[in-house]
């Protein structure tokens, strides 16, 4: 696939940050210095999406689409489904644009994802056990009440925004040389990659998932979508059972490859950058990080590498 005519193209990604410039945060890409154990030898930089509007890059996509809806889409409202992080994105772009948002969330999303929907405006339903669960919800009363549906990673609209968030590191540092990247779906690598690829096509890219919902690695190795039998993780935004086929097809032909971390590796990788660099995440939000810190990926001294903290919380430290 040529990232010039693929599914989403960096045209698509530069017209999303002219779109949502007003709606979003220009978030850091930190140099982590000046700590007591480093995790990397040469230079690491952390790009602080867990510093972005609603505590995730989930609002650059959910308004990258929702600023595309007509009046009359906009008038009959909005609706979705998420391990919490997209349904606060797709809540506050609702809220933004003067519009009714419903969220439905799994039963292993934490508590306070629910209470901070509510906050924007939401309504939540609680509907499964995982998001594939509460997804196929979703998708029957968008059909039902003639609600549009905003899916959190094969939205090609969706996608353009979150690779909004690697067209901008590069911007701010055009030395990286690696980018780590967690993966749930696969919207926020499927944008970042494409970006990425595009601007400094030698730039290699990692994804991270966490071993207990290994859904786009067991893709990759099969050739082929799987829907995984049973999801045994506590982060809850990396987990869906299944991904879909514009993210096969991006991350197949983008991505370096894809690593796998613990949910005690992302812990741990949670209490360094609270202790180190004073950021409270949630796992998920720490994965990119855990892939270093653990050693499941080896990185030469020379090489300037930027993970993404992608998501804000305190279960990564509590």
């Amino acid at each position: 696939m040529d990232v010039e005519t693929g599914p989403v193209t960096l045209a698509d990604i530069e017209e999303a940050a002219e779109r949502i410039k007003g709606r979003v945060r220009r978030t850091p890409c930190l140099r982590a210095r000046f700590n007591r154990t480093p995790l990397h030898a040469g230079e690491l930089l952390l790009k602080l999406e867990c510093l972005q509007v609603t505590g995730s890059f989930k609002a650059r996509g959910a308004n990258n689409a929702v600023l595309q809806l007509d009046e009359a889409a906009l008038k009959r409202g909005v609706i979705t489904a998420s391990g919490g992080n997209h349904g606060l994105a797709v809540a506050y772009a609702g809220h933004v644009s003067k519009t009714s948002t419903v969220v439905y969330l799994p039963e292993n999303s934490p508590p306070v994802k629910a209470e901070r929907l509510r906050t924007w405006g939401a309504r939540v339903v609680i509907e499964g056990e995982v998001w594939d669960e509460a997804n196929q919800a979703a998708l029957e009363r968008a059909e039902r009440d003639g609600l549009t549906y905003i899916h959190p990673f094969s939205d090609p609209a969706v996608i353009a925004g979150q690779g909004t968030v690697g067209r901008e590191m590069l911007e701010q540092s055009p030395h990286i040389d690696m980018l780590l990247v967690a993966i749930g779906g696969g919207g926020l690598i499927s944008g970042i990659a494409t970006a990425a690829k595009a601007i400094k096509p030698g730039i290699k890219v990692i994804g991270v998932e966490p071993v207990g919902a290994p859904t786009l690695k067991e893709s990759l190795a099969r050739g082929a979508l799987v829907t995984l039998p049973k999801i045994e993780t506590e982060a809850g935004t990396l987990a869906p059972r299944r991904s879909a086929e514009i993210n096969l097809e991006i991350i197949r032909n983008t991505v370096d490859d894809i690593v796998l971390v613990t949910d005690e590796d992302m812990r741990e990788a949670a209490r360094w950058l609270w202790f180190e660099m004073g950021l409270a995440t949630e796992l998920s939000g720490a994965a990119a990080v855990a892939a270093l810190e653990s050693g499941r990926i080896e990185v030469p001294a020379e090489t300037t590498v930027a993970a993404v903290v992608c998501g804000a919380g305190s279960d990564g430290i509590a």
